[in-house]
């Protein structure tokens, strides 16, 4: 099993969360985040004064999935979160080692 993290630009949620899913994604957390990568922030005026924005507004998408939809997963984000713009986001892959759904006890691949 893998947790797959997704940081993407908040107004391609939507087009996210209908392809995953497309994909059969059945269940995920969304959180919102701020933070920057390589565009370090912007510059914005506000009543005339001009002031640095060093955090930008990110989403954060959490996705636990079987070992075999990791690709499935990180296609449909690819395809629904690119600007082809600096800051479009990430997608990082961590191994997933037990889950347990609290409703029913079930376990690991059962409980996803």
């Amino acid at each position: 099993m893998k947790l797959v993290t997704v940081i993407i630009k908040p107004f391609k949620l939507d087009d996210v969360r209908e392809a995953l899913s497309a994909a059969g994604v059945h269940g995920l957390t969304v959180t919102e985040v701020k933070g920057f990568g390589r565009q370090r922030g912007h510059t914005e005026l506000y009543r005339g004064a001009e002031y640095v924005v060093d955090f930008l507004p990110k989403i954060r998408i959490d996705i636990a999935v079987t070992d075999d939809a990791v690709d499935t997963v990180i296609e449909a984000v690819l395809a629904s979160a690119r600007t082809g713009k600096v800051g479009d986001g990430k997608i990082f892959v961590s191994p997933l080692e037990h889950v347990v759904r609290i409703r029913t006890g079930e376990e690991d691949e059962g409980a996803i």
